[in-house]
């Protein structure tokens, strides 16, 4: 057997998956940064947040049923297992969706997207007062750069609102998103060794489903649904398909052929996308604190990640 060639064929077998991953990592990123765009185009056809949120949810269900189908389904779950899946499921997917739609009604995409960024800063902080972890103060440092680039950027949503309380409402909604999202990261801690990540991921999507379209049905007229403009149904069906099943897949993809870290990274563009198509679709003002801002979130998030990991 020609070792050589052996070598170069593996050499180029991982050329191929570094640069696969490296796509899927891209499209996901990119899906997921299109979801505040759409929310906020949907909301210029006078439709609330439970409307369009329950459309998106209506849209991705079928392909989460899939994917728990292909996961193993309810096979072998023990009910604490289904305990933490109903917790977290509507900790993480619904409640941090619902708020996070609320906040687009009153802040930019952009600020939305900034904040929603730092819930690797809040996992810190959780994991600092329930789990009693220590990280040293370098990576405090850090976190606190993220902050600051939040608070900048806010200070240009809150020069450009009409109503400054307006622009504190939907900074804590967002943050409160951040906030639900960051506790459902670290109770899946929890189960996914038991459930497995993807597994986990479709079941705990399903509950919210089923929580979004109750919370529409006691929230709203229910046929208020089937009487909509077409543009509505046209960017309900954007985001289940483009900015919730295909970003969650390729995500998947893309950490089983470059692993966490890098995915990660690829993700920060995701930021970077938000920016420039609020800018070029909303017609959302693109200021200097706007890109400061984002720039200090960016820095700051990478640099308590690494940190931490360098402990």
């Amino acid at each position: 057997m020609d070792v050589s060639a052996s070598t170069a064929g593996g050499e180029r077998y991982f050329a191929f998956a570094k640069h696969k991953g490296m796509l899927f990592a891209l499209l996901a990123a990119i899906g997921f940064s299109i979801k505040a765009i759409l929310i906020k185009s949907g909301y210029r056809y006078g439709v609330g947040a439970e409307t369009l949120l329950s459309l998106r949810m209506l849209f991705a269900a079928p392909f989460f049923l899939l994917l728990a189908r292909q996961s193993g389904g309810a096979a072998n779950l023990e009910r604490r297992d289904w305990t933490w899946i109903l917790a977290l499921g509507l900790l993480g997917y619904y409640l941090s969706s619902l708020f996070d739609f609320f906040s687009l009604l009153t802040i930019s995409a952009a600020l939305e997207r900034m904040t929603l960024f730092l819930y690797p800063t809040l996992v810190l902080l959780l994991s600092t007062l329930f789990l009693k972890k220590r990280y040293p103060l370098h990576v405090w440092g850090a976190v606190l750069l993220s902050y600051l680039g939040v608070a900048l950027a806010f200070a240009h949503d809150l020069a450009e609102s009409t109503l400054a309380a307006d622009a504190w409402k939907g900074l804590g909604w967002v943050l409160a998103s951040t906030f639900t999202y960051a506790l459902y990261l670290i109770g899946t801690g929890e189960v996914v060794g038991r459930i497995g990540a993807t597994r986990m991921a479709a079941l705990g999507t399903l509950v919210a489903c089923i929580a979004v379209l109750v919370h529409f049905t006691v929230t709203e007229p229910v046929a208020s649904i089937l009487h909509l403009p077409w543009q509505v149904y046209a960017v309900g069906l954007a985001m289940g398909v483009f900015s919730t099943a295909l970003p969650v897949w390729c995500l998947s993809q893309a950490i089983r052929l470059l692993g966490a870290g890098r995915t990660a990274s690829v993700g920060t563009l995701g930021l970077v996308l938000t920016l420039l198509m609020s800018w070029g679709f909303l017609g959302e003002a693109l200021s200097l604190e706007q890109v400061a801002g984002a720039a200090l979130v960016v820095l700051g998030v990478t640099l308590a990640n690494r940190q931490k990991g360098s402990r």
